[in-house]
């Protein structure tokens, strides 16, 4: 068994819904001179290359503004794991156009990795299943649960906004952590020994289905806390049969659910179009409600996704493992979950 860590965290990421009064209190709005050295960089990036797998803050090093883009970095990796840029100029730029702009940000947060078997280093996180469970979710527009996603920082750009619903949340999983240790400290065993996740057919070719190490929820490593959550997957290893949950196992799971949703600790806001949220997904969970689109393809709902990895992040080996480099790309492989080819993946 990993040590439990039975002492509440004191860190800038512990906060809870009730600490914010409105977005103002994480939000930064961009000014001309922001705009202004973003775009410069595309352009001097496009006439160098243009492709996504070159960028790095050397190549996009937005020299004009670098104090505030460290202070940035610092408020998502160091601070309270929650920061807002609005103003980004989508009703003015192309789509390709602004994959380039917050790629290249996003590489001053953290390195981008591929977020599914495609191999993208840019998400399009679009309407693509509906309500099929085994579709990916950022391609679906059911509802979600408080989760956590294969890396160490998450960026989202809103282009365009569903037509209803759609709405956005966030919990802090060390305020998690801390409402659990002072109720019910007997759960944070199960929670620390962790579960083992289904890897929904993208694992790696040769490898299981189910991980077979437990993926920890909580764990310290060198005083530095992680957070992994994604319900969904350790439930569909159950349904599937590859593993069982003890009753106490259960009950961690679904008491950390049940604080992650009260309205005093989870965060619910609607991103608008040219707000761009980074987040520590070390630190805070992310969800969004079912949504309902636009009739026309041209107004759907459109945001643009960043898996950002940490590499000198000190993390446990079910961390490492879990997270790895991404989601190798295969090709031919996408993002719909078919089990009866999963295991001959």
């Amino acid at each position: 068994m990993p040590e439990v860590q039975f002492e509440p965290f004191d860190h800038p990421a512990t906060w809870k819904a009730t600490d914010f009064k409105s977005k103002d209190d994480f939000a930064i709005d961009l000014s001309a001179r922001h705009i202004d050295a973003l775009e410069a960089e595309i352009a001097a990036y496009k006439k160098a290359s243009g492709d996504h797998a070159g960028l790095s803050p050397e190549s996009f090093p937005l020299t004009t503004i670098q104090e505030d883009v460290r202070a940035w970095r610092e408020e998502v990796v160091h601070g309270r794991g929650l920061l807002m840029l609005r103003g980004m100029p989508v009703d003015r730029m192309d789509v390709d156009d602004l994959r380039l702009l917050f790629l290249g940000l996003g590489t001053h947060i953290g390195r981008p990795v591929s977020q599914s078997a495609n191999g993208e280093l840019v998400a399009d996180v679009v309407n693509i299943g509906g309500k099929d469970r085994n579709e990916r979710a950022y391609r679906s527009s059911r509802q979600l649960k408080l989760h956590t996603d294969r890396c160490d920082h998450i960026g989202m750009l809103c282009i365009r906004k569903a037509i209803k619903g759609g709405v956005s949340g966030y919990a802090s999983a060390l305020a998690i952590h801390n409402e659990i240790l002072a109720t019910r400290p007997d759960l944070l065993e199960p929670l620390y020994n962790g579960f083992h996740h289904h890897r929904f057919g993208e694992q790696p070719p040769g490898e299981p289905l189910v991980t077979p190490e437990r993926i920890p929820t909580f764990s310290i490593t060198d005083g530095v806390p992680n957070v992994i959550c994604i319900r969904g997957y350790i439930d569909l290893a159950v349904e599937e049969g590859h593993v069982t949950l003890s009753d106490l196992e259960k009950e961690a799971l679904d008491t950390f659910e049940a604080v992650a949703d009260r309205d005093d600790i989870r965060l619910d806001l609607t991103i608008e179009p040219g707000e761009a949220s980074f987040t520590n997904n070390c630190c805070v969970l992310h969800t969004r409600t079912a949504f309902e689109d636009h009739p026309e393809p041209a107004q759907r709902r459109h945001i643009l996704r960043l898996w950002l990895r940490e590499d000198d992040r000190p993390a446990a080996p079910g961390v490492i493992v879990h997270k790895g480099q991404g989601i190798m790309p295969r090709e031919g492989k996408g993002t719909y979950y078919k089990p009866s080819e999963a295991t001959a993946s």
